[in-house]
C-alpha cells in the first residue's frame, strides 16, 4: 500500500512514513517521579524513540518537566476525560497529548485543549480502544467490531478538524488481533493522518509478543503505520527489544538480524545455548548485518549463504564463514568469542 501520510511533528521527530518509530509507556506509579525518570532513562537507552506517561491527576503533571530534563526523546502525556490535565500538560512542555476529544465534554473544553496545543505546536493522538468504545457505537454494531472502531476514530477526528486542528495521530487498538488488523486497514483508506499501531492488552511476554508480531507485523507489511508499541505485561524495556525485532523481521528496522536453524539429529554442539548467547551479545550492536548460527556444515553454510557472517557446528567444533565462504575452524568453547570477534571486524 502506497499511503500518503500527512507529516506530524512530535518533538524533534516527524511522523511521515519514512521511518517507523518505537514507543513504550512508563509503568511506574505516577506519584513516583524518581522511579519514573529512572525507567524513562532505561527505555531511552534500550532504543525507545517516543515515551508515554500516564497523567491521572494534577499532581502527576510534575512528571513532565522531570522527565523532559533527563531524556532526549519526545514525551507523550496520556490523559483520559479531564481536559484540564491536557491543558496543564501542554503548559508543562509535553511533546504530544493522547486524549479522545469526544470524551472530554463540551466543545468549549475541546477548544481549550486545541488552543493549548496549537499555540505550542503540540500534536494530539486520538486513542480509540475497543475496551472503552462509545455506548451508542456498541449498541449500533453489537460489539467493538472494526467498523465501530473506525467510526469512533473518524468521529474524534471530525471534532478536531472542526476546530481547525490537523496535527493528529490516530490509534485504534483492540486485544483481538484480527479486529485490530481490519480496523487499521479500513482507517488507512479513510484518513491520511499518521497511525500508531498496537495490540492492546496483548498479554505477558510470550503471548503479547506473538499477538503483537501478527498484528503490527501484518500492517507494517501492508505499508501501514508510522509508530508502534508492543504492549507487554512485563518490564517495558522488553517492549523495545520486541519492537526492534518486529521491525527487523519485516525489513523495516536496522541492527543485527539473526538467522539460526531449529537443530536436528545432526547437531553435535549446544547450538540452542550458543544462539541465545549470540542474540544477547549483539542486541545493542548498531550494524545492519545478518548473523547466522547453524547446527551443522552439511547444509548450514548453504542455507545461510547470504549471511554476512556466521558459524556452523561440527563434532565439538564449529566453522566460521563469511558470505558463504569458510574462514576457519574453532573449538566449540571458542565459538562465541570467535564469532563476536568477526562481527567486530565488519
Amino acid at each position: 500500500m502506497n499511503r500518503q501520510v500527512r507529516p506530524v511533528k512530535v518533538g524533534n521527530l516527524t511522523l511521515d512514513g519514512k521511518k517507523i518509530y518505537i514507543q513504550s509507556m512508563i509503568n511506574i506509579p505516577a506519584s513516583d517521579v524518581e522511579g519514573s525518570v529512572e525507567q524513562a532513562l532505561r527505555l531511552e537507552k534500550a532504543g525507545c524513540e517516543i515515551i508515554r506517561a500516564a497523567i491521572p491527576d494534577k499532581e502527576a503533571v510534575r512528571l513532565i518537566p522531570a522527565i523532559k530534563e533527563k531524556v532526549n526523546i519526545p514525551l507523550v502525556a496520556d490523559i483520559h476525560f479531564d481536559y484540564r490535565l491536557a491543558v496543564s500538560a501542554a503548559e508543562a512542555g509535553v511533546d504530544k497529548i493522547r486524549i479522545n476529544p469526544g470524551n472530554i465534554g463540551s466543545m468549549d473544553r475541546v477548544k481549550a485543549v486545541v488552543k493549548a496545543c496549537q499555540s505550542r505546536n503540540i500534536p494530539i493522538r486520538i486513542g480509540v480502544n475497543a475496551g472503552s468504545l462509545e455506548k451508542d457505537l456498541l449498541e449500533k454494531y453489537g460489539s467493538p467490531k472494526p467498523e465501530a472502531l473506525v467510526e469512533s476514530a473518524m468521529r474524534h477526528i471530525e471534532i478536531l478538524e472542526q476546530c481547525d486542528f490537523q496535527d493528529i495521530v490516530v490509534s485504534i487498538k483492540s486485544s483481538n488481533v484480527i479486529n485490530m488488523i481490519q480496523a487499521y486497514r479500513m482507517l488507512a483508506q479513510k484518513c491520511n493522518y499518521p497511525l500508531h499501531l498496537g495490540v492492546t492488552e496483548a498479554g505477558t511476554e510470550r503471548m503479547g509478543l506473538i499477538k503483537s508480531s501478527i498484528g503490527i507485523g501484518s500492517l507494517l507489511a501492508d505499508g501501514i503505520g508510522e509508530t508502534i508499541r508492543v504492549s507487554l505485561t512485563d518490564d517495558p524495556v522488553k517492549e523495545i527489544y520486541a519492537a526492534k525485532d518486529i521491525l527487523k523481521a519485516v525489513g523495516k528496522g536496522s541492527g543485527v538480524k539473526i538467522v539460526s536453524c531449529p537443530t536436528c539429529g545432526r547437531t553435535k554442539i549446544d547450538l540452542i545455548s550458543l544462539a541465545q548467547q549470540v542474540e544477547n551479545a549483539v542486541r545493542d550492536v548498531d550494524k545492519d548485518i545478518t548473523v547466522a548460527v547453524m547446527g551443522c556444515v552439511v547444509n548450514g553454510i548453504g542455507e545461510a549463504g547470504e549471511a554476512d557472517i556466521g558459524i556452523a557446528g561440527g563434532d565439538g567444533c564449529a566453522v566460521l564463514f563469511r558470505n558463504g565462504q569458510k574462514l576457519r575452524k574453532v573449538n566449540e568453547s571458542e565459538a562465541l568469542e570467535a564469532l563476536l570477534s568477526e562481527i567486530e571486524k565488519l
